[in-house]
């Protein structure tokens, strides 16, 4: 069996073949940063228009890779939701069309549960149960998995995501897109003690998270300093605030492994692949011995491989072999 994946969620146009075995035989992301560059920011009708010129290109690209033809794939999947509207609409429209035109299974995958799929996909014999939590850009969510395919939302953020607050910092730097890569890149030789942060915490004592205050925060610092992106102390500030968000992501860890027993802990998204983040998470799982993983950069980001790898294990833990084409895209994720 060879399936073939597509994922237009937010402002990248993916695509990836695997096997029945999880082999990746193709894939091709193409990234539409340059577009959104001089917004600071995703614009959602420039991203799906963006998806529609590139898509066709990418899945063919992506099938010469993997040196096959259309009529070599055997099912499809695509990215229902959560994410943009237009974007996803792209990606399930064409998909749809090809899994009416060659009589395919079609399979609707969620993001997020993708994003966590990305673990299991590199680490197959993580222990259950699990926490795992999904930190991006328009995401930042904690979930508890019972079992396998079973996703327990237990903690979200009530604003801001996480990756959001970096790529908002930066752009009041005006440091450049995306704001996360770049702010780790200058944090790296900061300390983090002489730009402290006050945690952000949840009054009514919750798993959720808020951002907004943090991004609030240090907004009003940098006017107070006079930070910018050449001021002798912006390594260290900048330091700092990753610092925070670190704090943040990793408290919620602790009071959930202490409520839900994990055996193992997965951190995914792309906000996963900052470094003082992964190190810290890291640091945490060994002190509380636990297994823990974090994916490879490239699949922490979005993609079709993990888009694909959660949908071949559904296809084969299927009872019915038969996917209709009655998808649709949704916007937030579905409990």
């Amino acid at each position: 069996m060879n399936l073939l994946a597509v994922e237009t969620s937010c402002d990248e146009t993916a695509a990836a073949v695997l096997d029945a075995d999880r082999r990746v035989l193709g894939s091709v992301v193409l990234s539409q940063d340059e577009v959104h560059a001089p917004y600071s920011g995703v614009v959602p009708e420039l991203a799906s228009r963006q998806h529609l010129k590139s898509i066709g290109w990418v899945v063919e690209e992506c099938l010469y890779r993997a040196g096959l033809k259309l009529p070599g794939i055997d099912a499809y999947a695509v990215t229902q939701g959560p994410g943009l509207i237009g974007s996803l609409l792209v990606g399930l429209s064409f998909v749809k069309g090809l899994a009416y035109y060659f009589h395919n299974p079609l399979i609707g995958i969620d993001h997020l549960e993708a994003h966590m799929e990305a673990a299991f996909l590199e680490k197959p014999g993580l222990p259950f149960p699990c926490l795992a939590m999904v930190v991006s850009g328009g995401h930042t969510s904690l979930f508890f998995l019972k079992k396998r395919f079973h996703y327990q939302l237990i903690g979200r953020t009530r604003d801001d995501a996480a990756g959001e607050v970096l790529d908002k910092v930066a752009k009041f730097l005006d440091l450049g897109y995306p704001g996360g890569p770049i702010i780790q890149q200058l944090a790296e030789k900061g300390d983090p003690k002489k730009f402290p942060f006050s945690p952000p915490r949840m009054k009514d004592g919750s798993l959720d998270f808020s951002f907004s205050g943090l991004k609030s925060a240090a907004l009003k610092k940098i006017k107070e300093t006079g930070m910018s992106k050449v001021h002798a102390g912006l390594a260290d500030f900048l330091a700092g605030f990753e610092e925070a968000i670190a704090w943040a992501v990793l408290d919620r860890f602790c009071r959930a492994a202490g409520i839900y027993e994990p055996k193992s802990l997965v951190m995914s998204g792309g906000v996963a692949r900052n470094k003082r983040l992964r190190m810290r998470f890291l640091d945490f799982a060994r002190e509380q011995g636990l297994e823990a993983y974090v994916p490879s950069p490239q699949l922490c980001t979005d993609n079709a491989v993990m888009v694909a790898g959660l949908a071949v294990e559904k296809l084969k833990s299927a009872k019915r072999k038969a996917w209709g084409l009655d998808l649709d895209a949704y916007p937030r994720f579905i409990s």
